[in-house]
């Protein structure tokens, strides 16, 4: 099963992404956490994303796509995986189909998890001074531009993928638990 997380920072992918893995033995792929590695561990890659991560703006295309061909050939992608916040544009849903037709690779669903802009500004706030490890993209002005440029780059690519009666929808404002189950009535 090959799957698709839509929905802005801070919405709950990760989390329903982890239900996910642990219930259909897939693996989570996700660009950011594959360039916030990279900016650990200072490689080239790294150092280039920090400067335009800390900015709130997105890591160009070719760079992404290029992590992505690697990580889906991999082994343990077999079972399927879930990309988690990918793609971003519209250029890089066509380039992802074009990645995956190569490999002979099919994305079954696309899911969106829908939240109030507002609240979700509150959540990550509190997600920043609760967590004993804070993300350098986890305040209020970065966050606030990264919601502006995931609706700008973003609702083209949920449109695309409803074009191709691939895209749902869920209530992400429910908890966690009705989320997933809202997941698995449209996995099943």
């Amino acid at each position: 099963m090959n799957l698709i997380l839509f929905g802005p920072p801070g919405s709950g992918k990760g989390t329903q992404a982890e239900i996910l893995i642990n219930k259909y033995n897939i693996v989570q792929i996700s660009t950011g956490d594959m360039l916030r590695e990279e900016v650990k561990l200072g490689t080239e890659l790294g150092k280039t994303a920090k400067s335009i991560m800390d900015n709130g703006d997105l890591v160009s295309d070719e760079i992404i796509m290029s992590m992505i061909e690697k990580r889906i050939i991999k082994p343990d992608c077999k079972n399927g995986f879930i990309l988690d916040g990918f793609p971003r544009t519209l250029k890089q849903a066509k380039d992802l189909d074009n990645i995956l037709n190569l490999f002979d690779i099919l994305i079954d669903k696309v899911i969106e998890i829908n939240v109030n802009e507002n609240i979700l500004l509150k959540r990550i706030l509190k997600r920043a001074s609760e967590s004993k490890k804070t993300r350098d993209d986890d305040n209020s002005e970065i966050l606030k531009n990264r919601i502006v440029v995931y609706k700008k780059d973003t609702l083209p690519v949920l449109e695309y993928y409803k074009n191709l009666n691939k895209l749902y929808s869920v209530d992400g404002m429910q908890n966690v638990a009705e989320v997933s189950k809202d997941i698995q009535k449209i996995l099943t």
